[in-house]
């Protein structure tokens, strides 16, 4: 896609390496005549790319530098051994290419892999700590083809940060210690006992600690294999081998995932989907990814009404945000599955009129409850929504190099630590429970029922915006599964309506409404107006939002990027 002119105790090596990520920015990357910045949720994976821009790589190399290094230091969220969404706008030619690395279901895979002896559909944590929920991994594949058409530096050398981590050891960060002494089943699975805990004299087992050194010698190994074979390294043999092993002899319900998986695993550069909002065009990722339509329909709703009159973050504009949420939702959840395998009626959701009378349907003074989908002609194939409960986990960074070339990445194994088991030092994903658990509502299909080969629909939304010249403005995104999408909606607003900066939006109390109760995220100022929507008629929840927003935008002082404050994420940049 091209762009013109639109209309308006640290051993030596990892304490230098850690040591250099915290003292360059800790968590805001200030404006400035940066060349180049990287935001991520980890700072070894923020230094890690930082180390690549710095040795003459591009953003596409940072980026392969900086999944690597969070596969090991941040495995409860993301990893090689699961799936990504990766936009990247090349400066030179005005192109923006859309990646999609997602996982696919194994060949042997039916409509009924979640259904249990009683046909119903399986509770959410027996489907996930299993063999049946790993997909075929796909960010390894998306990140080769990537840098085939884009990478600047050798394919070796990108790993090399990571491979030396692995090696010599990284301090375990509070978000890592806090998801291993929380999980319910972890302790008791296969290699992640010996790997995430501490075996006591006493024969109990102790999780890490924060702090802490870990080393993995086994990904190191999976790692050479990858820089010196390329994804052939992964997807031939000892890894793809120890990966269907793993999940075809899972302690808990074998899945099917076989070698004949990863040798038909293909990367898609699909189109991206972009809209105008306000002064700017946003682009984000298309499907099987619910995300970028649902967030521009979200922003096309909420263009017919003055939010920066509103002001930011009052009642009224909480509550029409929350409305035209509802809407976007309702659609997504009935239409959007993986378009090679359901008709996503894209351009009519997208339709500017169809907006219009979407919007028409918002009511200032009162909550419409739950909305209807819209209905489209010829669209009836994606049938009902299903049952996808998707779960808060994944990461997300944000990348400019020196070229001004830019990748905006969400990345993910679900879980948190995905299906819970581990091959060649990664946790496999458990991203198959992404589908619809049940394949049939009401004697229709399901949009994102299981299908052999088939991509679990998403809600991972990298974003890139542009300005009204075709110029790079900001890139952002977030983990957080289903609440990714109003996580990221409405930190653009805050950007584009309310004109914050990046650390003011990104750091805001968080509300969603996903077709249901109004979300509203617990102990934050948000709280002081739950009387006020209550009048409205909103329902109210009060929930833990973790979001991890990490974006970088362009100012006329230079480069400004932001971590979230909810993570352990920073920012790193070079100025000149």
């Amino acid at each position: 896609m091209k762009f013109t002119r639109i209309a308006p105790a640290l051993s030596a090596g990892a304490a230098l390496l850690l040591l250099v990520a915290v003292l360059a920015v800790a968590l805001v990357g200030r404006p400035g005549p940066q060349v180049f910045m990287v935001a991520s949720a980890n700072p070894y994976a923020s230094e890690a790319g930082a180390e690549i821009l710095r040795a003459g790589g591009n953003a596409v190399d940072a980026a392969i530098a900086v999944q690597a290094v969070l596969s090991l230091v941040e495995p409860e969220s993301s990893g090689l051994a699961g799936g990504a969404f990766m936009l990247h706008y090349d400066k030179r030619s005005g192109t923006l290419d859309a990646w999609d690395g997602r996982e696919t279901a194994p060949m042997k895979a039916t409509p009924d892999l979640f259904l249990g002896a009683d046909g119903k559909p399986m509770d959410f944590l027996p489907a996930m700590v299993s063999g049946r929920s790993v997909g075929t991994p796909g960010v390894v594949m998306m990140m080769w083809e990537a840098h085939r058409e884009q990478g600047a530096l050798d394919w070796a050398r990108l790993f090399a940060p990571a491979i030396r981590l692995a090696e010599e050891g990284f301090a375990v960060r509070p978000k890592l210690a806090q998801a291993i002494a929380r999980d319910p089943v972890l302790m008791q699975m296969p290699v992640a006992q010996d790997y995430f805990y501490h075996l006591e004299a006493d024969g109990t087992r102790r999780p890490l600690a924060e702090g802490e050194m870990l080393k993995n010698p086994d990904y190191a190994a999976t790692l050479r294999l990858i820089a010196e074979k390329g994804a052939a390294g992964f997807y031939e043999g000892p890894v793809a081998a120890a990966i269907v092993d793993a999940v075809q002899n899972a302690p808990a319900r074998p899945g099917t995932l076989s070698l004949d998986d990863f040798a038909a695993y293909k990367a898609v550069k699909r189109e991206a989907v972009c809209a105008p909002y306000r002064r700017y065009r946003v682009c984000s990722m298309p499907p099987p990814t619910s995300g970028g339509l649902t967030l521009l329909q979200i922003l096309g709703i909420l263009e017919h009404y003055d939010l920066a009159g509103m002001g930011p973050m009052t009642a009224t504009a909480v509550h029409f945000i929350a409305e035209a949420e509802k809407l976007a939702f309702a659609d997504r959840d009935l239409y959007i599955g993986d378009p090679d395998f359901v008709d996503v009626p894209q351009r009519a959701m997208l339709d500017r009129d169809y907006l219009k009378a979407r919007a028409d349907e918002i009511d200032a003074s009162r909550t419409m409850g739950k909305a209807m989908p819209g209905r489209f002609s010829g669209a009836d194939r994606a049938g009902r929504t299903g049952h996808s409960p998707e779960r808060a986990s994944t990461t997300h960074f944000s990348i400019v190099d020196a070229e001004g070339n830019v990748v905006s990445m969400t990345s993910s194994v679900e879980g948190p630590f995905g299906a819970h088991l581990m091959a060649g030092g990664m946790v496999l994903n458990n991203q198959l429970t992404d589908f619809s658990f049940a394949p049939e509502d009401e004697g229709r299909a399901v949009a994102n029922a299981v299908e052999a080969g088939k991509r679990p629909r998403s809600s991972m939304t990298p974003v890139i915006v542009f300005d009204a010249d075709g110029e790079f403005h900001l890139a952002i995104g977030s983990p957080g599964g289903p609440r990714i999408i109003g996580y990221v909606a409405q930190a653009l607003i805050a950007l584009i309506d309310w004109e914050m900066g990046m650390e003011a939006a990104v750091s805001l109390p968080h509300f969603l409404d996903r077709n249901g109760a109004l979300e509203i995220e617990q102990g934050t100022a948000l709280e002081e107006l739950v009387p006020v929507l209550a009048e409205f008629g909103h329902q109210i929840d009060l929930h833990a939002m973790m979001s991890g927003l990490h974006g970088i935008a362009a100012t006329p002082q230079g480069l400004e990027g932001t971590a979230d404050p909810r993570r352990d994420g920073n920012v790193v940049s070079d100025a000149r």
